[in-house]
């Protein structure tokens, strides 16, 4: 469906020297992060090449590649207002790191604001977001808008013939299964895994010595390669995150720095699974606390809804029937991303980047 694409691997080490080269300036260091020569060319070849007058971009840290071309439109899909979540950061950082994050929320946002201003239309994973960008920004023009996210439903569904991913050897052990998903070098997952072994776990281990905690994502940092144990299984990059899902007790999602609609909590519903979430995390996707999902917030909150589950089989699974449901119902790819095109108005010959 494409006529050319341009993959470029990144570097962590290369991008973060640049960062920290954008100290020297007042330039936001997820820009300069994402910065590349190449993938500038790139783009500006391919614009030309194909007489593309219009582009959709993905996140903010791809608009520089687009932002400054003359005569150029451009929607932009910021997901979620990325500054805030550095702002957030600084929150729960101690200098000189709180200084660092401070300052990219304050640049970040000073850039996110001029490229909605420029794009014909800007797109946030939620109302909440929306209105939190509006007020940040103080931009309340109608040129802004909710794009939810959506899951693939047919790829995230339940299938009898899928094996259980549990080691065979702890399987007359393991009775219980609680199952974290995710990039394990993001932040605010480190932060949630961390958080729910330290405080959470413990006292579940004493109502179910049978429990087992798997932390199921790429590139575990030291941090959380430390955590496992006896009762505790990280397992790094896996082929198929499906089966542990499919398999899981509960699926859990103690997010205590989260911005907007949570795909990993999506697909577990829609693997039929019991969820048991952060409320931040429950209140953007919009589902039913106590029957599609479970919010909670404190530690002993998260306790108690998980122990719910596991003494209630039954109740999980009428949980996890209703959660499917709804991700059928209200969070289908087809229909959000419909929500583009009235906004690009070209003909079908034209090319779109």
């Amino acid at each position: 469906m494409c006529v050319d694409a341009h993959i470029e691997k990144l570097n962590p080490i290369f991008s973060k020297v640049r960062s920290v080269a954008g100290l020297l300036g007042n330039d936001s260091l997820s820009l300069t992060y994402y910065r590349s020569s190449s993938f500038e060319k790139w783009v500006s070849y391919a614009v030309k090449k194909n007489n593309i007058d219009i582009a959709v971009i993905f996140s903010s840290a791809m608009a520089q590649y687009v932002s400054d071309i003359p005569n150029f439109r451009f929607l932009v899909d910021f997901v979620d207002v990325d500054s805030a979540k550095w702002t957030e950061y600084a929150n729960r950082h101690k200098w000189p790191m709180s200084w660092l994050y401070r300052r990219e929320g304050r640049n970040l946002l000073r850039y996110e604001s001029e490229i909605s201003k420029k794009a014909e239309h800007s797109f946030f994973v939620t109302e909440n977001e929306v209105n939190l960008f509006k007020r940040l920004s103080f931009d309340f023009s109608e040129k802004i808008s909710a794009l939810n996210n959506g899951v693939d439903a047919e790829y995230f569904s339940p299938r009898e013939l899928r094996a259980s991913p549990f080691s065979s050897n702890l399987k007359d052990s393991v009775k219980y299964s609680l199952v974290f998903t995710g990039a394990m070098d993001y932040w605010p997952n480190i932060d949630a895994v961390l958080w729910f072994v330290g405080e959470i776990l413990p006292k579940l281990s004493e109502k179910y010595p049978q429990l087992f905690f798997y932390i199921v994502g790429r590139n575990p940092t030291s941090a959380v390669l430390d955590l496992a144990s006896d009762n505790v299984i990280v397992t790094g990059t896996v082929s198929d995150v499906r089966p542990y899902l499919q398999h899981a007790s509960v699926v859990v999602a103690p997010l205590r720095v989260a911005r907007g609609i949570q795909n990993k909590i999506l697909e577990a519903m829609a693997m039929a699974r019991a969820v048991v979430a952060s409320a931040t995390c429950v209140d953007a996707i919009d589902a039913l606390n106590g029957q599609e999902i479970f919010a909670a917030e404190t530690v002993d909150d998260f306790v108690l809804k998980i122990s719910m589950l596991l003494d209630n089989p039954n109740l999980a699974k009428e949980m996890g029937c209703t959660g499917r449901l709804k991700v059928l119902e209200s969070y289908s790819w087809t229909a959000h991303l419909m929500g583009i095109n009235r906004y690009l108005d070209i003909p079908e010959t034209r090319c779109v980047l």
